[in-house]
């Protein structure tokens, strides 16, 4: 039985549903267009499932934070969701005030409204109980208006903010489909029922991977984690390879030294279950140029795995049942390092393993690579996903939770 109502619980027709999504997208600074609407597109399906089955939709959405280059207003999101769900949706310039109420009011049933960036309200993201948001004035002001609170952010789950949690003390609440998915999807690898269970962590998020090694492994829902990328190179030095000037000096710059200790720890406690890259690829002269772990050090920045990891790491991930991909095995950006990521990355969608990948980067690269639709679930979630998957409570999920025993 799932810990929360969905979608599937509750009838919708007729009734004012108050909707939080993630619009939050990159845009450009100057002209605030946005430059990647996929976390608009994935909240179509919810959507427009509302709208079809009669709900007076009102949104709530953030886009950056007061004073960043990205904060702006929700219009231009507005536009960009009415042409993806090829329906018109308004936009009002106020969150609970007057405009905004008299704008709900209005709805009929299937309309869609999308109200003010919720952070123009400087109660939205203060660190508070569910019963604490329920005073709000947000809440106070909007939830006797509705009728229905389905969270469908998942990416801002972890965020105790008024518009995750304040709503769902007062109001009848549910998942919406991304947020089921997600947790469905995510479910499915951390209880580990299909073994073996792999995680294979890149990129250079490195306390977060360390967070991750530590989490899995010690709880057993994984079988493995392979590394790659600048998460690579760190647990590399930390067993003791010379990676080179060049390469510890970044590591030094980043300030992931200090995880050395902790990494060392994990390869005391965990041996044998941390796969390290056997081969690099490094630049020489704008090159692709491969050396062994026995030709360190190299004078030469890393900027991939080589192919005698890509062959290893593709034949574990063929047995595996279940895999976790976060983070790129190198700088994908630049074609003559793409190579680790893209067979690697090919190897998880040709698997008929379970597979969910997470990360703005990892992302990013399974979109260059037209990979994304062969993985089971790509997360929409950045910070959101990585504490997941470190065993740590997200408030958002924790008030959809409640809200069902209540």
């Amino acid at each position: 039985m799932a810990k929360f109502l969905t979608m599937d619980d509750l009838d919708f027709k007729g009734k004012v549903v108050i909707l939080r999504v993630d619009f939050n997208s990159p845009i450009d600074p100057t002209t605030k267009k946005i430059l990647d609407d996929s976390r608009i597109r994935s909240h179509g399906s919810t959507i427009m499932e509302l709208s079809k089955r009669g709900a007076r939709v009102v949104i709530l959405a953030h886009q950056g934070r007061p004073g960043d280059p990205d904060y702006s207003s929700l219009e231009n999101h507005t536009d960009v969701l009415g042409k993806i769900i090829k329906r018109t949706v308004r936009y009002v310039d106020d969150i609970y005030g007057d405009k905004a109420k008299n704008a709900i009011k209005a709805l009929e049933p299937g309309e869609i409204l999308i109200l003010k960036n919720v952070r123009d309200d400087p109660e939205e993201t203060k660190t508070k109980t569910p019963e604490e948001h329920a005073k709000s004035e947000l809440v106070q002001n909007l939830a006797p208006l509705a009728d229905i609170f389905v969270n469908d952010a998942f990416a801002a789950a972890h965020r105790g903010h008024a518009s995750i949690i304040g709503f769902t003390t007062v109001l009848p609440t549910a998942a919406g489909r991304v947020m089921e998915k997600e947790l469905k999807a995510l479910e499915k690898v951390t209880t580990a029922r299909e073994r073996p269970c792999i995680y294979i962590l890149g990129g250079a998020k490195a306390e977060d991977s360390a967070a991750i090694t530590e989490y899995v492994l010690s709880k057993e829902t994984a079988d493995s984690v392979l590394t790659g990328g600048v998460i690579g190179h760190l647990f590399l030095f930390a067993k003791g390879y010379d990676i080179g000037e060049p390469n510890k000096k970044y590591l030094e710059e980043k300030g992931f030294n200090q995880l050395v200790p902790k990494i060392q720890d994990l390869f005391k406690r965990f041996d044998g279950k941390i796969v390290l890259p056997e081969d690099l690829a490094v630049e020489v002269d704008r090159k692709r140029a491969e050396i062994s772990l026995s030709e360190l050090p190299t004078a030469y920045p890393i900027y991939d795995v080589g192919s005698n990891t890509i062959k290893k790491y593709a034949s574990i991930i063929m047995e595996a049942k279940a895999i976790v991909v976060n983070g790129p095995m190198g700088v994908y950006e630049n074609k003559e390092f793409l190579k680790g990521t893209k067979e690697i990355f090919k190897a998880i969608a040709d698997s008929d393993a379970f597979s969910v990948a997470g990360g703005g980067h990892t992302v990013g690269a399974l979109a260059e690579l037209g990979l994304q639709d062969k993985i089971s679930y790509v997360s929409t979630g950045g910070g959101a996903l990585m504490e997941y998957l470190t065993g740590k409570t997200l408030p958002g999920v924790e008030a959809l939770e409640k809200a069902k025993r209540a």
